[in-house]
């Protein structure tokens, strides 16, 4: 077991007052965390980071039991690459970060065995593992993507088909290396889907961070990211598009905690139907030590029908006033009645003329992930979503 504190209300978000009431922890850095699923409370639905999740709807992921075994899974070949698995006692395991919350601690008390992606060596390529077919009993699983000094790659991880499925996963970046990795949720109508993912930078690393969230029922991609060393740098991007009765949602953390070290963060979604929900919450902390720092968060999102709901939330903590700078945006609205008047003036019919808006809005996030493959199959992607609207 891991964890930075007996399991005591205080530790769970909770300080005493001085008239014996309780406030809330202030600081995001000082949340309680551990590897054990039984140092936290059940899930309620009013715990800071449950509250704006559908927490019925994956009860059997935070409290029940889960299959840690093995999940089946396919990878490409790739000069550089290669695939294992690590016992639960490994060093590496817990080094990006460990569970702020029940269902990622039950994930991480679950499993057997971690997947390890390993990459090395100074030229580009691309690694995919997909999850397909995982059935609809709950599941745990543990990745690790460990990137070597200096080395160069893009790491796909994709999820396909029916899914009860939750999962940690960490990203170790080494001194010097150049690391892309998408999370790709292309699951089934039904699917629920948690995902807690860590990553840890090294001095003048390069982390890009990509999720794409278009299938399954509930998805709920939370990634943090550790800026240890100087010079780190992280850009976080995401996409997503919810229909009708689907929940999407992330929560972002970007922990500035070594000089001279940069983050952006930009995610854009789109939500059509009635009940089609997304959750957005931006977490930034610049540390004392995190002198130099440059940062900057925004997320955008495109409503295009009546009945949706956008959640959107940006936070930035500053510890030190010697700083390049920072800031956060947040925006949500309907279509640009200028720019749909503009296409319709020049012969394009309405319904072509909001799928050419709604298309310019998310092409942004596309073209950044760097494989022009994965784009071609993300822009197809988005325009079936589109002919659905």
């Amino acid at each position: 077991m891991t964890s930075t504190a007996m399991p005591t209300a205080e530790q769970h978000g909770l300080v005493a007052h001085s008239d014996g009431a309780f406030v809330p922890v202030q600081t995001r850095s000082e949340r309680f965390r551990s590897t054990n699923v039984d140092d936290f409370e059940p899930v309620n639905g009013r715990e800071h980071e449950w509250k704006l999740s559908p927490v019925a709807a994956f009860a059997d992921l935070t409290s029940g039991e889960l299959d840690g075994s093995r999940l089946a899974i396919e990878t490409t070949d790739a000069p550089g690459v290669t695939y294992s698995y690590l016992a639960r006692d490994d060093a590496r395991i817990g080094s990006a970060g460990i569970p702020e919350e029940r269902a990622s601690a039950n994930a991480w008390s679950s499993f057997g065995e971690a997947l390890l992606v390993s990459v090395t060596g100074e030229d580009e390529k691309t690694a995919v593992v997909t999850r397909s077919g995982l059935g609809d009993a709950p599941r745990a699983a543990h990745t690790v993507i460990e990137a070597a000094p200096n080395s160069r790659a893009l790491v796909v991880l994709e999820g396909a088909g029916a899914a009860r499925l939750s999962e940690n996963v960490e990203i170790i970046v080494g001194d010097g290396a150049s690391l892309t990795v998408v999370s790709l949720q292309e699951w089934d109508d039904e699917a629920v889907h948690l995902s807690s993912q860590f990553a840890r930078l090294g001095r003048d690393s390069f982390l890009k961070h990509i999720v794409v969230s278009l299938g399954g029922k509930v998805v709920r991609v939370n990634p943090s990211t550790h800026l240890a060393e100087q010079g780190a740098d992280i850009e976080a991007l995401g996409l997503y598009f919810a229909d009708a009765g689907q929940h999407l949602e992330q929560q972002v953390y970007v922990h500035h905690d070594a000089p001279h070290t940069k983050s952006r963060v930009t995610y854009k979604g789109a939500l059509q139907g009635s009940g089609a929900r997304t959750v957005w919450v931006g977490d930034v902390l610049i540390g004392q030590k995190a002198t130099g720092t440059d940062s900057y968060e925004q997320n955008r999102n495109l409503v295009l029908t009546d009945g949706t709901r956008a959640d959107s939330v940006p936070n930035l903590e500053i510890e030190t006033g010697d700083i390049e700078g920072a800031g956060h945006a947040s925006a949500t609205g309907r279509f640009d009645d200028e720019q749909l008047f503009y296409l319709m003036s020049r012969g394009i019919r309405e319904d072509e003329a909001r799928r050419l808006v709604v298309r310019g809005f998310l092409t942004e996030i596309v073209q950044k992930i760097g494989s022009p493959e994965l784009e071609a199959r993300l822009t197809a992607a988005v325009e079936a979503e589109l002919q659905g609207s």
